[in-house]
């Protein structure tokens, strides 16, 4: 844009100023015959007072002086001349043109005082509504938002490039941009941005007749990324619009640095509970696996050398034990690999719709293997809707609910299984009548490698690693339901699952309880 078009839209934007003083003449002009002179200069200080609301402080005075010059010429004796013939009409002009002066002076001032508090009102009300939007955005997201609150501010295009602060190179690294458009020369000048290592770098060009602005987007001590704004053709950004950007771009850093530190800090957390698992795992291997090992390997050697000299009893004894010792091993390999797979955080369970005394029963039949005089109290509730779920692992939770009851109940084998629905919700609870779980260990029992206080039970004293429960949890979690550990009015404990009933399949009937 040349200057004289820069001038002409300067002129356009001061119409209102003008047509103040057009009004004023003409006032003055109508009002000449019945009003003296004082009275037409007052007007010329009222027009000079309005006329300040689109002039700056040079123009309102500079105005002002021309006005009373022409009020001189053509309204002052002798009429036509610029000479003044009374003393009292010298002393007229310089009072009007002092303080029509300072009046316009002042309106000035005043409105460009108001101009920069609506400026900082508004940018602080963009700075709020942004933040507001970013606050759980993702990078991308971030970026995408950025060029959107900024297109319509700069009257322009931007482009965002971000770093990838995951890479594990030196700085400066290659901007990727993940919103807008650049050309290689445009690109060049991000580059240029982001080696400044200035927190507050703008850079400033022309390219094909567009004011162009670079800005790093800065956190606290690193450039996260950068910005590419383009003005409209011929237009210059001004200096309040700028600073605006800069503090976008500044606030963008910020958050893109707090989602890195998050990052680091999420990835530490998981490095070090793996690690914790690997050690408690290692731990819990070298001491729980010790001892069924060391009685098959003791069995399976007696067997070996002294098999004539053992009758048929004893045989038959060391069998079992060695049966024994190996299933309570193939639980616990179960328990540590179903564990570890459902703790990937990429884990997809395969659901279809089940019944879910089917589902017990299968429970029950497995852990009888282990408890042939397992007794089983059931009450399921009459007309209960299917659950959607891994039914193989849903029968493992089952499972291992039903065998932490008996080995923390009263030693009767006996284990209450009631199956109801629930404010929206199916209720599985197993409960036993152990000695309870203390108030302190009720959440606890739920970690892996927790154990709670064995009962007097002799079955509760065999070996484990207390994985069961651990793994219960994360199975229910899987499946989207809560499982708790509630205490028995009259001792014992319950263990509560709930699992979300969800809109059952066309053409499937519900379920019907049977005997256990």
């Amino acid at each position: 844009m040349s200057h004289f078009s820069k001038f002409q839209c300067a002129l356009a934007a001061k119409w209102p100023a003008g047509l103040v003083w057009a009004a004023a003449w003409v006032l003055m002009q109508a009002l000449e015959s019945g009003a003296d002179l004082a009275n037409l200069a007052l007007l010329l200080v009222l027009a000079a007072a309005v006329a300040g609301l689109w002039l700056n402080v040079v123009e309102s005075v500079g105005a002002c002086a021309l006005a009373v010059l022409a009020f001189n010429w053509a309204f002052v004796p002798p009429r036509g001349t610029f000479s003044v013939d009374l003393r009292q009409h010298a002393w007229l002009l310089l009072a009007t043109l002092g303080v029509g002066s300072v009046v316009a002076a002042l309106m000035a001032r005043q409105r460009r005082m108001a101009e920069k508090a609506q400026a900082l009102a508004d940018q602080a009300q963009l700075l709020r509504d942004f933040n507001e939007r970013i606050v759980t955005a993702s990078p991308q997201q971030t970026a995408q938002w950025l060029a959107q609150t900024l297109t319509p501010w700069v009257a322009g295009t931007v482009a965002v490039a971000l770093l990838d602060t995951s890479a594990d190179s030196h700085f400066p690294q290659s901007p990727q941009i993940v919103e807008g458009t650049t050309s290689p020369e445009e690109m060049a000048y991000l580059h240029e941005c982001l080696r400044s290592h200035h927190p507050l770098a703008v850079g400033n060009w022309e390219v094909h007749g567009q004011h162009t602005v670079a800005l790093a987007l800065w956190g606290s001590d690193a450039a996260h990324g950068a910005v590419l704004v383009r003005a409209a053709p011929g237009v210059m950004l001004p200096a309040t619009t700028l600073a605006t950007v800069q503090a976008l771009c500044h606030q963008t850093g910020l958050h893109l640095e707090r989602l890195h530190a998050d990052e680091q800090a999420r990835q530490a957390r998981d490095q070090a509970a793996q690690q914790q698992l690997r050690n408690t795992l290692l731990a819990a291997i070298s001491h729980d696996y010790r001892t069924p090992l060391a009685t098959l390997i003791g069995a399976a050697t007696s067997l070996q050398q002294q098999s004539d000299r053992l009758s048929s009893t004893q045989s038959q004894a060391l069998i079992a034990g060695i049966i024994s010792q190996a299933q309570h091993l193939s639980h616990i390999t179960d328990n540590t690999l179903q564990l570890a797979r459902l703790g990937h955080t990429q884990v997809q369970i395969r659901k279809d719709w089940e019944s879910l005394d089917e589902l017990i029963a299968s429970a029950v039949a497995r852990t009888r293997h282990s408890f042939a005089q397992l007794r089983v109290a059931l009450r399921i509730e009459a007309g209960l809707p299917l659950l959607r779920c891994d039914a193989q692992l849903v029968v493992q939770l089952l499972g291992n609910l039903i065998d932490n009851a008996i080995k923390y109940g009263d030693g009767s084998q006996t284990v209450e299984v009631v199956v109801r629905r629930l404010e929206g919700q199916l209720l599985v609870s197993v409960a036993d009548r152990g000695p309870g779980i203390p108030m302190a260990m009720r959440e606890r029992v739920f970690l892996p490698f927790e154990r709670g206080q064995s009962s007097v039970s002799a079955d509760a004293n065999r070996p484990g690693v207390g994985l069961g429960l651990a793994l219960c949890k994360a199975i229910a979690d899987a499946h989207g339901a809560t499982l708790v550990a509630r205490p028995r009015t009259r001792g014992g404990t319950a263990m509560e699952c709930r699992f979300p009933i969800e809109a059952q399949p066309p053409g499937e009937a519900t379920t019907q309880p049977e005997p256990i």
